[in-house]
């Protein structure tokens, strides 16, 4: 061998390592390359007692909603408690959830079981019992108990956990409630008929369940709430209180306040105190969740709050009380779509507790429940007792109502019939007037379309299931916005019509033209989209206010009014004709109901006003204050349709193709529920596919999968709601699964099938 190779060779022999770079593998020269850190090898021992941890991730795909099994390390064992938000890795990265138990062993295989990274939270943010409420949340609305978590335990802040939270004293609370309870219950029983029965239920363990029909009054339900919370915290037990918007929440705190309630506040010593909490998405992260760990704590025994209160983590025995139950601000806007009313009743029959529906004007569902559940036990509705005011409570409260239609107006030979504001209803208002503040409420500022009878201008409905009919296109049969049946030979309910038309509703500009009725008398406007915006009081002294519903201001009191309007007017009584929604006349009931509880009552001069047509049942329960009248009717109508309350329902949206697949797989579409059993005939499971329009807000790579859009209403038995429940939850699972693509959504108790 020559020298040259020689020489090469034991050039070759030093080369031993290769150091690695970006692009390319260069060789390094003994003692120059770079040294290499080695990982530590650290052994991991699971813990001696239950070492497995069944952990509730934050992933909302249906198919990945059970929970998944992760060892506990020995070192983590006493901090890893059920409850507790902890940190594992899932699929190549890593994700939070919940420890929702432990044990000693798993199903899966040893080799595939990995170990808890990180114990997040320093205690445990969701307890035992709020873990079964939340897996029985999901089960009734075909959803995952990832799902609830979402929107039930608030995102936890860090500073927050490093504060201390107390039980609080028990018994000096018990017993500052029960003085305050007592005053209070005078004025409760004065007013309902069946106020014993709520009072022994609240002081007593045991489930039960009211509806109860809410005296007039702007004040009146705050006082009602404010003693059942005061008796409930006498008997031990938590409040819940859920009302629809933040302004009932502020109203019903100044109301607690009064009764002796403190607000839960930062105090003087540097931490919290205080007797009642608020719950509610739209306070900031820390408020939230600093709110949430005192109700945890059981620090704060009472919650006030928006739908988000419905999931307080309130222990033991507790009252929930909601108001105006039918309220669509109940409606929760992410899978599984749970409703707070089903809610707060199926987490009181959970707890032991007490449930209460409390509206001015009943839900179908409360009248249904009243009447016809007595052998059906759902969770979520179920049978209940009627609350409701005595005759002489509601003659001293409710002001006389006069509704001035056409006939009413021909029959008082008044020349203005058919104007907006009727010469009859400008000499009562002016006559208010002299005395104070008179309210005029008009329907809203937006502007909708609907199809009516062009003979009597009453709503066209579908003569198969009720449900309103819409323009399809020029020239085209119009359709039902339910069932999708086309309009063919049609003919009006009432007056036997076969014309339709056009109607374009709408109140903008209320103000102008109401300015020429009364030139000299100065206006308040309060409306949500007004320069002004919601206005909150106003004096009393003669003004005219004109408002929205939902926007009334309150008189101050202390005036010659006591607090009240001299005289309340609805304006465009007529646009309730053409409300599309299901609830449509139960929801006009109730807004007016509302409006009209802002007036005097008779024995104050106080007087109502309905101007325009309406339908003759909402001006009846109006003007007898009895919403009887309308939920009894209402709940007939559904029967004889075959639609909710009378049976379970569940509404099926997205694209077309997936929702047939959907239908399919659940069996109400050629399988085994596709037929049901109804007044002695089969009728279909199945209203629709009817088409439906492309969400408001939609991101542009999702137009696509939501292109050719349906919904179809699935109807069952009550008996079968809670099998339908699980089918929908494994036939979402397995459409994502899937991955074939495409809008799917469901949600059960639907409060409209549009």
């Amino acid at each position: 061998m020559c020298t040259r190779c020689a020489r090469g060779g034991r050039a070759t022999e030093r080369v031993r390592s290769y150091s690695m770079t970006t692009d390319a593998q260069q060789p390094a020269f003994e003692g120059l390359e770079p040294r290499r850190r080695r990982r530590r090898q650290t052994e991991r021992a699971a813990a001696s007692h239950l070492p497995v941890a069944h952990v509730v991730l934050d992933i909302q795909a249906a198919h990945l909603g059970q929970p998944f099994d992760y060892l506990i390390d020995e070192k983590q064992s006493e901090a890893a408690q059920p409850g507790c938000l902890v940190r594992v890795p899932f699929g190549g990265q890593r994700v939070s959830g919940v420890i929702w138990s432990r044990s000693e062993t798993s199903e899966t295989d040893a080799s595939a079981l990995r170990f808890i990274e990180r114990v997040l939270s320093p205690h445990p943010i969701v307890s035992a019992s709020m873990r079964g409420d939340i897996t029985a949340i999901a089960d009734a609305y075909g959803g995952t108990r990832a799902n609830i978590v979402r929107v039930a335990v608030p995102t936890r802040v860090a500073a927050v956990d490093r504060e201390s939270f107390a039980p609080a004293d028990g018994a000096e609370l018990r017993e500052r409630c029960a003085q305050s309870a007592a005053r209070a219950y005078k004025a409760f029983a004065r007013g309902y008929e069946q106020a014993r029965l709520v009072d022994e239920a609240l002081a007593t363990d045991g489930f039960a369940s009211f509806v109860i029909d809410g005296l007039p009054g702007e004040g009146r339900w705050r006082e009602d709430f404010a003693w059942m919370a005061l008796r409930a915290l006498a008997s031990g037990k938590s409040a819940v209180l859920v009302v629809p918007t933040m302004r009932e929440v502020w109203a019903l705190m100044r109301t607690l306040n009064a009764v002796g309630l403190r607000a839960w506040a930062p105090d003087e010593s540097g931490g919290s105190s205080g007797d009642v909490a608020v719950l509610s998405a739209s306070l900031s992260p820390a408020e939230r969740y600093r709110a949430y760990r005192a109700v945890l704590a059981g620090q704060v025994r009472c919650v006030v709050g928006l739908r988000a209160a419905m999931y307080a983590p309130i222990d033991g025995p507790a009252l929930f009380a909601v108001l105006d139950d039918a309220a669509y601000q109940y409606a929760d806007g992410l899978a599984p779509y749970a409703n707070a009313r089903g809610v707060c009743r199926l987490r009181a029959g959970l707890h032991d507790g007490v449930f209460v529906a409390y509206a001015q004007a009943r839900s179908v569902l409360s009248q249904w429940e009243c009447e016809r559940a007595e052998s059906v036990g759902l969770g979520v509705c179920g049978p209940s007792a009627a609350v409701h005011g005595y005759r002489d409570a509601l003659a001293a409260s409710t002001p006389p109502v006069r509704w001035l239609n056409r006939d009413e107006l021909m029959r008082l030979a008044d020349a203005s019939v058919g104007a907006r504001v009727p010469h009859t209803a400008v000499r009562v208002l002016s006559k208010a007037l002299d005395q104070g503040p008179v309210l005029l409420s008009i329907p809203g500022d937006g502007v909708s379309e609907s199809l009516s009878c062009a003979q009597c201008l009453a709503l066209a409905r579908c003569m198969r299931c009720t449900g309103p009919l819409e323009r399809v296109g020029v020239g085209q049969t119009p359709r039902c916005r339910w069932c999708g049946a086309a309009a063919v030979h049609w003919h009006c309910a009432r007056c036997g019509g076969e014309r339709l038309r056009v109607i374009r509703v709408g109140a903008a500009g209320t103000a102008r033209e109401l300015r020429g009725l009364f030139r000299e008398m100065p206006m308040v406007l309060s409306s949500p989209h007004q320069a002004e915006g919601v206005i909150e009081q106003v004096a009393d002294a003669p003004v005219i206010v004109i408002a929205t519903p939902g926007a009334e201001p309150r008189v101050r009191p202390g005036g010659a009014s006591g607090g009240r309007y001299r005289a309340v007017a609805i304006l465009d009584a007529w646009t309730s004709l053409y409300s599309q929604r299901m609830d449509a006349r139960v929801d006009v009931l109730r807004t007016w109901m509302h409006t009209m509880s802002y007036c005097n009552a008779r024995v104050d001069g106080g007087v109502g006003l309905l101007l325009g047509e309406t339908d003759p049942l909402i001006a009846q329960a109006l003007m007898t204050w009895d919403p009887r009248v309308l939920a009894g009717r209402e709940l007939r109508e559904r029967e004889e349709t075959a639609l909710p309350p009378a049976l379970s329902a569940a509404c099926v949206w997205g694209r077309n193709d997936a929702v047939t697949w959907m239908l399919r797989e659940i069996g109400v579409r050629g399988g085994d529920w596709s037929t049901l059993q109804w007044q002695g005939q089969r009728i279909d499971s199945v209203l629709g596919p009817v088409p439906i329009p492309q969400a408001r807000t939609v991101d542009a790579r999702e137009i696509e999968e939501m292109g050719d859009r349906v919904k179809a209403v699935v109807r069952v038995p009550h008996s079968r709601r809670a099998e339908l429940a699980k089918r929908v939850r494994v036939a979402l699972a397995r459409h994502v699964a899937s991955r074939a693509g495409g809008e799917l959504r469901c949600r059960l108790d639907p409060k409209d099938l549009l």
